[in-house]
């Protein structure tokens, strides 16, 4: 073995050495979510799509179901960044410009909204983090599931908040609800490997952009759930916040045709079937010891759980025998909000960094396609 190892600010090693020979070796940065910022868009959709929803159904028992859905799905209010239509059955929002029945738009015409919508929304989120000293940060993160465009939202926000040209950019695209879990890690490493790095981190949905007319029952729930929202944390060295600690993604065998998300000439196509919180149960009470790190649930006191729905938060309650107030802040983001996507998570982690506790652990989940769960451990700053 070696001798005479030293410590400093440097990267770890677990080589032997020579002896007499001397190496640097360190214990990693600690990265924080020093501060999260939301926002959603101005129009509460959700009554207007359950009538416009229901008016698509062509048969009492589907429209007995629905409304037996509608009454448990546990969701008061859903966002969308298009205003809804003020009255009548064949349009559902801004009119008889966007999804009126028998000409709901292209993948094109929905773009050109992610366009404008996607930046308003994201600019408004930001100024709510009230960044002191714009060019300090040194690397901004995006993730975003329903739009693309280039020059995109990462451009623009350097323009709009007089961020460093030069700052390092990166788009985590198309990866679902769980994409914001992998931003946080991904600005993990960066800040453990750069420590004086300041990482923008922003998720930004427009779920609703991507309704499809249909007459399918699934599909119709499926569509009760999302709405549009964001979502910016600053995550850096500051020992303050959210300390993170670990990531592990549990990949779900043979469940890829549960879960699914496809480009096609009439916006996004998403398959989600009735079969995923069963098996997020499943998974989820399998990997409990590999997720927690070794620990039991009791050690957990924040559960920041992605509320995909009512009943995926009832499967990850069942997996870890957690108590019935344990998903609180999750089932209030779903009640205020429904399922912003990659967003939706960190609504949840927010709640708790609001709090201002100290130290308690935490565990941050968020499933999607795969099927996947992406997991995260933290715990608050001493």
């Amino acid at each position: 073995m070696a001798r005479g190892i030293t410590r400093h600010d440097s990267v770890q090693t677990g080589r032997c050495l020579a002896p007499g020979l001397r190496r640097k070796v360190s214990v990693l940065t600690t990265a924080y979510i020093n501060r999260i910022a939301t926002a959603v868009p101005d129009f509460d959709m959700h009554g207007t799509f359950i009538r416009y929803a229901r008016s698509l159904l062509k048969d009492s028992r589907k429209e007995l179901i629905f409304d037996k859905m509608v009454e448990k799905s546990q969701i008061g209010h859903r966002w969308s960044c298009q205003e809804a239509a003020a009255h009548g059955e064949r349009t559902f929002v801004d009119g008889e410009t966007f999804y009126a029945r028998g000409g709901f738009p292209s993948t094109a015409q929905r773009m050109h909204v992610y366009e404008r919508e996607a930046f308003r929304l994201a600019e408004r989120t930001v100024e709510k983090l009230s960044i002191d000293g714009a060019q300090d940060i040194t690397h901004i993160v995006i993730t975003s599931c329903t739009g693309f465009s280039a020059p995109g939202l990462d451009l623009q926000l350097i323009k709009r908040f007089g961020l460093n040209p030069s700052i390092e950019r990166t788009i985590v695209g198309f990866m679902g609800c769980y994409a914001a879990i992998n931003g946080l890690k991904l600005a993990h490493h960066i800040v453990r490997s750069e420590p004086s790095a300041k990482v923008l981190m922003l998720s930004v949905e427009l779920c609703t952009l991507h309704f499809q007319e249909t007459d399918e029952l699934e599909q119709i729930l499926m569509f009760m759930l999302f709405a549009d929202g964001c979502a910016a944390a600053v995550v850096s060295a500051e020992p303050a916040g959210l300390a993170l600690t670990s990531f592990r993604a549990e990949v779900i065998p043979d469940t890829d045709e549960l879960m699914s998300w496809h480009i096609r000439d009439m916006g996004f196509d998403m398959v989600l079937s009735g079969d995923v919180p069963r098996n997020v149960y499943k998974a989820l009470k399998a990997g409990s010891e590999r997720i927690l790190g070794g620990n039991g649930p009791g050690a957990i006191s924040m559960w920041a759980v992605h509320p995909g729905g009512r009943t995926v938060l009832d499967a990850v309650e069942g997996a870890f025998a957690l108590p019935s107030t344990a998903l609180k802040h999750s089932r209030d983001v779903l009640k205020a909000f429904g399922n912003m996507s990659s967003a939706t998570v960190l609504f949840v982690l927010k709640r708790f960094l609001d709090e201002n506790r100290r130290g308690e652990r935490g565990c941050a989940m968020s499933f999607g396609p795969g099927l996947t769960a992406e997991t995260m451990l933290f715990h608050t700053a001493e």
